[in-house]
């Protein structure tokens, strides 16, 4: 759940332009703080590289596709082989940290 906020505060930052728009700019405060109350919760029970690794991941690669998607930005072959790295850096984690994220 941490990982989805942060896809949704950098997404609603996007919105904010720089922080000239007040609803989005408050939805991004307002996301960024949940997001990491959520990664303070997560790393109670998993390694804290381990969660934040995972955490900025999930968000990195979120906002990645959300970029594409509704952003129109580049989907480039070399970009998109490089965001596999990010996936398989997220999956090595959390498959040699001991604990379920």
């Amino acid at each position: 759940m941490a990982g989805l906020m942060e896809i949704a505060w950098v997404t609603t930052m996007k919105y904010s332009e720089g922080f000239s728009k007040f609803w989005p700019s408050v939805a991004t405060l307002g996301l960024l703080a949940i997001s990491m109350y959520l990664l303070s919760q997560a790393v109670r029970d998993l390694p804290m590289g381990t969660a934040y690794a995972v955490w900025t991941g999930i968000g990195a690669v979120g906002a990645f596709v959300l970029g594409i998607v509704i952003f129109d930005e580049p989907s480039e072959a070399l970009r998109i082989f490089f965001v596999v790295l990010v996936i398989l850096g997220i999956v090595g984690l959390q498959m040699t940290s001991g604990t379920a994220a």
